[in-house]
């Protein structure tokens, strides 16, 4: 039977639009099974535009693409990030640490916060510790509003924590627990959110391509459904009673309330999907290069009269000798030591980096392992689906493993050809 055959009869009208030797990069169209394999959540009307599966270039995941990994601990922080407000000796101290894997989404709504808060006083100078993401981001912003800063750190951006993350608009990604967060945290959330997605809108288009958007597939050889992770009631042990999170229905779950500015993912036609996959999904996906990002807030902050001190801090009294009144506190996971707060909990996670293919300026997610194409280099990540946000949790170990990122890159490749295998083969070929 004709491919165009195998259309709903509801897509009756446009059935021309598909001729039957239509195929997709990578080996072809699907086949019968794979099309009478269609959910009704992907049977639906057409839409008028993008019908047809683009072009896509394949990615090069092979080991001697990879030139580098990175590990980074992620400050999850159970209530939430701390910024909140206190003195020592006669300073006083914005806190502004503890965002989990939402570091670079919220940053400039956290800056925002931390900011006002530092100005209640009416400074004209202040002291920023750290410069994380957070730090820099909130010394841009100080310095917005009026106010000379000077940036204490022991490095800069480049060689902090921040730039080994992954660099995706993320800002609930272990973010906070749900209940030491409280109901109370999702409107802050909100607001650090909204925010940071407006400033980051002004930074698209910009020499270098600080901020971009590109395509990102999740692909499948199963129906793609959204994750919940229910409560588990044979682990007793929370949080609350041991001092970390015991299972993935602890986090909290806020995506939905920015769902109205955010693209969502949309499920795709057979005619739609590029991949030999039965099934997928794309999205919009926002990410960030950390050179020309790195490059842009750096060159602003000077630009504006910050100055930088390289320094190191041991202890909250150290404080104490710096000219500044009013500090803000951008630690990151550092917090834990300097400020003695053990409620920020290590998350590892690690990235592998390929050589840069901007031909290829696109994302792929198959079995949670992905690859996101920016412009200094394909990041490959591998995560284990069973452990979703408990991945890493507790684990300070910063050293990078390989294995991992060459699994992945070489279950990703085998989509790119078509020769990935099913569950049921996998579990076939380990018996």
């Amino acid at each position: 039977m004709p491919r165009s055959e195998l259309i709903p009869s509801h897509l009756a009208p446009v059935k021309a639009l598909y001729p039957a030797n239509r195929r997709g990069f990578m080996g072809g169209a699907l086949g019968l099974a794979g099309a009478m394999a269609l959910p009704p959540l992907l049977a639906r009307p057409a839409r008028a535009q993008g019908l047809l599966a683009p072009a896509l270039v394949p990615m090069r995941l092979s080991p001697d693409q990879l030139v580098d990994m990175k590990c980074c601990l992620r400050p999850l922080r159970a209530a939430g990030p701390n910024l909140s407000t206190e003195t020592v000796g006669r300073k006083l101290v914005v806190h502004n640490y503890g965002h989990g894997g939402s570091g670079w989404s919220l940053s400039w709504g956290s800056a925002e916060v931390a900011v006002g808060k530092a100005l209640s006083v009416l400074p004209s100078r202040i002291a920023v510790i750290g410069c994380g993401i957070i730090g820099l981001t909130s010394a841009i912003m100080a310095q917005r509003a009026g106010l000379h800063v000077t940036i204490y750190a022991r490095e800069l951006l480049p060689r902090t924590r921040s730039f080994r993350a992954s660099g995706s608009f993320t800002p609930s990604a272990r973010v906070a627990l749900e209940g030491p967060a409280g109901p109370q945290f999702g409107d802050l959330w909100e607001q650090m959110a909204r925010f940071s997605w407006k400033m980051f809108r002004t930074l698209l288009g910009l020499p270098g391509k600080p901020v971009e958007f590109s395509d990102s597939y999740a692909v499948s050889d199963e129906p793609i459904t959204r994750r919940v992770w229910p409560v588990d009631p044979a682990i007793t042990e929370s949080y609350e009673t041991s001092g970390l999170p015991r299972q993935n229905a602890e986090f909290a779950r806020l995506d939905s309330r920015i769902r109205d500015i955010v693209p969502q993912a949309v499920p795709l036609l057979p005619e739609e999907n590029p991949f030999p996959t039965p099934f997928a999904t794309r999205t919009s996906q926002m990410h960030f290069n950390f050179p020309a990002y790195a490059q842009l807030l750096m060159d602003e902050f000077f630009a504006r009269g910050g100055r930088y001190v390289m320094r190191s801090f041991h202890a909250p009294s150290a404080l104490a000798e710096l000219p500044e009144d009013v500090i803000i506190h951008a630690t990151g996971y550092a917090a834990r030591d300097l400020w003695g707060d053990r409620s920020v909990i290590p998350v590892r996670g690690q990235t592998g980096w390929l050589v840069p293919q901007p031909e290829a300026n696109y994302a792929l997610r198959f079995r949670n392992m992905s690859a996101l194409s920016k412009a200094d280099g394909i990041v490959i990540m591998n995560n284990n689906p069973d452990l979703g946000d408990m991945l890493g949790v507790g684990e300070s170990m910063e050293l990078p493993q390989r294995e991992p990122l060459l699994e992945a890159m070489a279950t990703l490749a085998g989509v790119f050809a078509g020769t990935y295998a099913s569950p049921a083969q996998a579990a076939g070929a380990g018996a």
